[in-house]
């Protein structure tokens, strides 16, 4: 009986380095804070496709099995590989699961909640009638909108007046005449008067508004629009995100386009604060499961898209609902509008 050839261990060695770099380049993207490239240029563009990336690794794992059937050679050669896609494959699926992907969780309705709705209008594109009947329908308290100028937000509080809901209107902009750059916030009566404060500092390009009560009672809140992680604005990109993590501390409400998944805010957070994702603030989305709803952009299936839109808050408030809205994916904004209800925890 002829006796099978011998394959030469310098297949299997070669296997193994290459497995081991396989699986060292895929941990990159599925765990890019492991090596503190989440917030590097490429890295940072590719982890905001988290569904994406897993169905290309399984994709290859596909192929790599299916090239397991031709020799000895090949099997010698790719072995490790298959193993190291299937850890990437499993541990991404754990990781993008753990995130959740529940759509909605109805708000409680409480009194004493406070509901915030953010919504980057793409420059003031769905309209005044359009905003202010979804900010009517949620019962909005708070409206955070990022690209959305001072007039369309007088609109909107008039329209909603006529409703029975007054709202304060502050506005900032980064670049006059400008709509992209500038940022609108929307703030109920019924929580007092709130005044803008420019004190803190601001985002590099993209306006974000400070408001704080006048008498000291009731939170802060921030409509966040730091600029977006394109190759020439990396460096803006991460200083506006870490002004933004010292900010959402003491007793703060923050919303808006952070430009930004829960990956690329890894190493923001308050290591003191149980559960907080940046600065001293949790994330509503994380909180109730929908962290892995993508909000950018509307129109495509929200689970293969990023959520770069979010609420925050610090730990006087627990969030008791929230919803990635797909109800306006046709309504001129390239982002889903977002909404929270924020329960007092004591």
């Amino acid at each position: 009986m002829p006796t099978r050839k011998k394959i030469s261990p310098a297949w299997a060695v070669f296997g193994t380095i290459f497995g081991i770099i396989v699986f060292i380049a895929g941990a990159a993207f599925i765990w890019p804070q492991w090596f503190g490239l989440q917030r590097e240029f490429l890295i940072s563009q590719a982890i905001s496709f988290r569904l994406v990336m897993l169905i290309c690794i399984a994709a290859a794992l596909l192929v790599v099995l299916l090239l397991l059937l031709i020799s000895r050679r090949i099997r010698a050669l790719l072995a490790v590989t298959a193993i190291a896609l299937s850890m990437l494959l499993v541990g991404g699926g754990v990781n993008y699961l753990s995130r959740g992907i529940t759509e909605s969780t109805p708000a409680t309705g409480a009194a004493e909640a406070i509901r915030v709705l953010s919504w980057n209008t793409l420059g003031n594109e769905p309209g005044s009638p359009t905003i202010a009947q979804l900010a009517i329908d949620y019962d909005a308290d708070v409206v955070m909108l990022p690209e959305t100028t001072e007039d369309m937000g007088i609109e909107i509080a008039g329209l909603m007046s006529e409703a029975g809901k007054p709202m304060w209107v502050l506005s900032n902009t980064g670049a006059p005449g400008y709509r992209a750059a500038e940022t609108t916030l929307l703030i109920s009566a019924e929580l007092g008067e709130y005044q803008l404060n420019t004190s803190l500092g601001d985002t590099s390009a993209l306006a974000t508004v400070i408001a704080e009560p006048v008498d000291g009672e009731g939170p802060r809140f921030v409509a966040a629009h730091p600029i977006a992680p394109t190759r020439e604005y990396m460096e803006q990109w991460r200083s506006d995100l870490d002004w933004l993590a010292t900010i959402c501390d003491g007793n703060t409400i923050m919303a808006g386009d952070l430009n930004a998944t829960l990956d690329h805010l890894a190493g923001l957070e308050n290591s003191e604060v149980d559960g907080a994702v940046f600065g001293s603030c949790t994330d509503a989305a994380q909180d109730l499961g929908s962290a892995q709803v993508g909000t950018w952009t509307s129109g495509r299936p929200p689970l293969l898209v990023p959520a770069i839109d979010h609420v925050m808050s610090t730990s006087q408030w627990e969030t008791t609902g929230f919803e990635v809205i797909q109800r306006e994916d046709r309504s001129g904004s390239d982002h889903r509008p977002v909404f929270a209800e924020l329960t007092p925890t004591s």
